[in-house]
C-alpha cells in the first residue's frame, strides 16, 4: 500500500518525485533505491499522455472557442519567436536541464508544457523529460540521504 501511495504522489503535478522520494524514505522506510525507482516510474507515467494530450486539447479548444485560438496563436508566436534560436539549438538539452533541476515547478509536467509551447517533437521531448526526471530523482535521493546523515550526525553529537 505504501508503494502505491509513493507512486501516486510521484505522479501528481505539484509533488512529483520531489515529494515522493522523501516520503518513501522518511515516512515509509523504503531504501533510497526503492523510493527512487517507484518515484521515477510514477513521475514518468503521465509524460507521454501529457505530451500528446496538450496538442489535442489545444487543437480542440482553438477550433471551438475563438479566444482560445487567439490566446494559443499569440502564445506560440511570441514564445517561439523570442526563443526559437535557443530551443532550436539547445532544445533537448535545455528541456532535460529544466526538468532535472529539482525546484518547484520544474518537473515533468512543466517540461511537457514547455515542450508543447516551444513546439519540440514529442519523441525527443519524451526522452529529454524522462532522463530529466531520472536525474532529478537521483539528486533528490542524494539530498534526502544527505539530510538523514546530517540529522543523525547532529543528533549523535548532542
Amino acid at each position: 500500500m505504501n508503494e502505491i501511495i509513493t507512486f501516486i504522489m510521484a505522479a501528481l503535478p505539484l509533488s512529483e518525485l520531489r515529494g515522493a522520494i522523501p516520503l518513501g524514505v522518511l515516512k515509509f522506510g523504503f531504501s533510497p533505491v526503492k523510493a527512487l525507482l517507484i518515484s521515477v516510474l510514477g513521475n514518468t507515467l503521465p509524460v507521454l499522455p501529457l505530451l500528446m494530450g496538450l496538442e489535442k486539447a489545444s487543437d480542440y479548444l482553438s477550433h471551438r472557442f475563438y479566444w482560445f485560438n487567439r490566446f494559443f496563436g499569440w502564445l506560440f508566436t511570441k514564445t517561439r519567436e523570442k526563443h526559437k534560436d535557443h530551443f532550436h539549438y539547445w532544445g533537448d538539452l535545455a528541456l532535460f536541464i529544466f526538468v532535472a533541476i529539482p525546484l518547484p515547478l520544474t518537473g515533468a509536467y512543466s517540461g511537457a508544457v514547455a515542450a508543447f509551447v516551444f513546439g519540440l517533437p514529442i519523441k525527443h521531448s519524451f526522452w529529454s523529460i524522462v532522463f530529466g526526471v531520472l536525474a532529478a530523482g537521483i539528486i533528490v535521493t542524494l539530498l534526502t540521504i544527505s539530510g538523514i546523515n546530517l540529522f543523525e550526525f547532529v543528533n549523535n553529537s548532542l
